[in-house]
């Protein structure tokens, strides 16, 4: 039986039968339940690129730059800031009325501490850090950044998402970065209601009271966080069919990510809105080892990169409707000023499978297993595993396609063990696209080795062509930079490349105010 029929016939069952098996998801005055992408195992959004984390960490904790819809960076937690000594002197002042959720004020040494604990983790972070004389905080409101080069990203960077680089108190901003802070207190809009937390069911957060937003109408992440709700409760509902009817029947407000073959009856139900609201999506790729097994050589990833068909893989997430995702796309984000065609001969002209059998042939592999780790409990990464999977073994490539949960995959793609102690060869991921504007933020593109993500790709040409962009102000220069990045990573393949995709929210017509950007966020949401 086909998943598509199945799944509209379940959905088409619940709803007739008005209330879900489950218990009731019904909500109080002010109250907005949403249902998140995945469930979630952890709230410290420097700790883990999780997207769950990073979703629920833009309610509780705030960067010192926010990035408006257009993804332009804006003073957030900071008044603005002042630049001299030729770009390497940084001066931020913080905004008064910044308290975090225990009571106590946020003050500078708080974001020294934070900004140190998130340069550990993030690959941004650390090209900071390598230029970093001092990091300094001489009163509560005064942070000073002391670069020996320029650092003309410095505001972008502070407001990424993916690590964010969150503001949390001193005392949890000294946990290793590399261990998960003990509780989450921020000084964001929201605030953490631990005692109602029932892992794998529901996640609470309270509108903090004393919270004080800035003047300015909000966009995205900028601008002022005014909260129009009392609660917001998040369900964590695993089976689609089953987060589908409950919206059309009312017991949720809003469904972060349907599953696409939902998508045709969701709009059609009264009462419900299918509405993109981050219009960057995500960048779908596969990560290969660089360390172990057949993935090691560059030859091979080639061939792997010739024998997918992205357009095949995002019709698999995506269904039908080309207007929710783009293919083939190369390593910059499509319609931002590093976009180019260097290369891009590599997925437009597809080989035949013929000439991509020669191509295998013609780089020694003689059958070594190639572990596929495939999560099943994501729809998107579950769709186009299926279909790459399916495509390197009609190439000749011995897949070991292994199932197991997300929660596995996020675990074990930190190990660097050989194949036949636990390691791996490929797994699926997703990027946040809006990363993917320059060298400096598409930190996948990164060849640094053991500091790189998972994967651990070494490059040093890239590095320093990277580098070389990072100090040029020519436009010009950065623009011939970029096609040989791009040029240079069609040929190493840090990751291969799977399309961008823009999955659409569903929400109730009477929740309005939802703003659009990279970021489900519950600021300016009302529920009437």
């Amino acid at each position: 039986m086909q998943r598509r029929p199945l799944l509209l016939g379940a959905v088409a069952a619940v709803a007739a039968s008005g209330r879900l098996a489950a218990p009731a998801l019904s909500a109080e005055p002010k109250t907005l339940i949403h249902v998140p992408q995945a469930s979630m195992a952890t709230l410290d959004p420097v700790w883990t690129t999780a997207v769950v984390t990073r979703n629920a960490g833009a309610m509780l904790w705030e960067t010192l730059y926010g990035r408006d819809e257009r993804l332009t960076p804006q003073p957030q937690m900071v008044e603005g800031h002042r630049v001299e000594d030729g770009g390497k002197r940084w001066t931020m002042r913080l905004r008064e009325g910044l308290i975090f959720h225990d009571g106590e004020p946020v003050r500078a040494r708080d974001c020294v501490a934070s900004i140190r604990r998130w340069m550990k983790r993030d690959l941004v972070g650390q090209t900071i850090e390598a230029r970093l004389d001092a990091l300094e905080a001489p009163d509560d409101r005064t942070l000073i950044f002391r670069l020996s080069k320029p650092f003309a990203s410095l505001p972008y960077a502070l407001a990424r998402t993916q690590p964010t680089p969150v503001i949390m108190p001193e005392r949890l901003a000294l946990t290793d970065p590399y261990r998960q802070v003990p509780e989450f207190i921020g000084s964001g809009p929201f605030r953490w209601v631990a005692d109602e937390y029932v892992p794998g069911s529901r996640a609470v957060f309270a509108k903090f009271d004393r919270y004080k937003p800035r003047d300015e109408p909000a966009s995205f992440c900028a601008g002022g966080y005014r909260v129009m709700v009392d609660r917001v409760e998040w369900r964590f509902i695993p089976d689609p069919a089953t987060a589908s009817s409950a919206l059309i029947n009312g017991e949720v407000d809003w469904i972060d990510q349907p599953l696409p073959d939902l998508l045709p009856l969701l709009r059609r139900a009264r009462g419900v809105t299918v509405e993109v609201l981050d219009s960057y999506g995500t960048f779908g790729a596969m990560r290969p080892n660089s360390l172990q097994g057949p993935t090691a050589n560059p030859a091979i990833r080639r061939v792997m990169m010739a024998a997918i068909d992205q357009v095949a893989c995002m019709t698999a997430a995506m269904g039908e409707d080309r207007s929710l995702f783009r293919a083939p796309v190369g390593y910059f984000l499509p319609g931002t000023p590093s976009a180019n065609d260097a290369g891009m001969e590599a997925v437009l002209n597809r080989p035949s499978l013929t000439e991509a059998k020669r191509m295998l042939a013609a780089t020694g592999y003689a059958g070594e297993r190639v572990v596929l780790m495939h999560p099943t409990d994501q729809s998107f990464y579950h769709a186009v595993t299926s279909v790459v999977a399916a495509s390197l073994r009609e190439v000749g490539f011995n897949i070991d396609e292994q199932s197991m949960d997300w929660g596995t995959v996020v675990q074990r793609r930190a190990s660097r063990e050989p194949l036949d102690k636990g390691g791996w060869s490929l797994f699926p991921s997703g990027f946040p696209a809006a990363e993917y504007r320059d060298p400096i933020n598409a930190t996948n593109l990164r060849g640094n080795g053991q500091a790189a993500w998972f994967g651990w790709p070494e490059d040093p040409q890239v590095e320093a062509m990277r580098d070389a962009w990072m100090d040029s102000t020519d436009e010009a220069e950065q623009q011939r930079l970029d096609r040989a990045i791009q040029q240079r990573s069609f040929e190493t393949v840090p990751f291969i490349p799977l399309g961008q995709y823009m999955p659409p929210a569903a929400f109730r017509r009477n929740i309005t105010g939802l703003l659009k950007g990279p970021v489900p966020v519950f600021w300016n949401v009302q529920k009437n």
